[in-house]
C-alpha cells in the first residue's frame, strides 16, 4: 500500500506541476473536503488558477513524504517567478519560495480530505518587500 500511495501522489503532483487542473480535480473524490470545508472537486483544483496566473513557473517540490494507513503527508518547498497580479500586488518580477505541508486522506484511491498549511505571508513579503 505504501508504495500505491506513493505512487498515486506522484501521479497527482505531475499533474498540479504541469497545472493540469482537470487532471488534477480527477484525484479528488466527490465529496472532498479541504480544510474541514466541503468543496466541489472542480473547485478545488480551480483554486490554483489564480496563483498559477501570477506564478507562471509555480511548481512544487516534494521534500518529504510520508504514508500512513490511509493518510499521505507531504512537505514541500514551492517556488515560482511573480509576473502577475496576485493579491493586488502587480508583477515584480520577483522568485519567491515557500515552505508548504499538507495532509490527506485517501478514500478509494482518491483524496477525500486535504489539510493544507502554505507560508502565503511569506510569499506575500517576498513579492511586497
Amino acid at each position: 500500500m505504501v508504495e500505491d500511495y506513493r505512487a498515486l501522489y506522484e501521479a497527482y503532483l505531475r499533474c498540479c506541476n504541469e497545472h493540469d487542473f482537470d487532471g488534477m480535480a480527477a484525484f479528488y473524490a466527490p465529496s472532498i473536503r479541504v480544510n474541514d470545508a466541503p468543496m466541489d472537486p472542480n473547485a478545488v483544483a480551480a483554486q490554483f488558477e489564480p496563483i498559477v496566473s501570477a506564478f507562471p513557473d509555480w511548481h512544487w517540490d516534494m521534500r518529504h513524504i510520508v504514508v500512513d494507513t490511509d493518510y499521505i503527508a507531504v512537505h514541500f518547498t514551492v517556488t515560482g517567478t511573480h509576473r502577475g497580479t496576485f493579491q493586488g500586488i502587480a508583477a515584480t518580477g520577483r522568485r519567491v519560495s515557500i515552505p508548504e505541508f499538507t495532509l490527506y486522506r485517501v478514500v478509494d484511491g482518491k483524496f477525500a480530505d486535504v489539510w493544507d498549511l502554505a507560508d502565503m505571508a511569506a510569499l506575500l513579503r517576498q513579492i511586497s518587500s
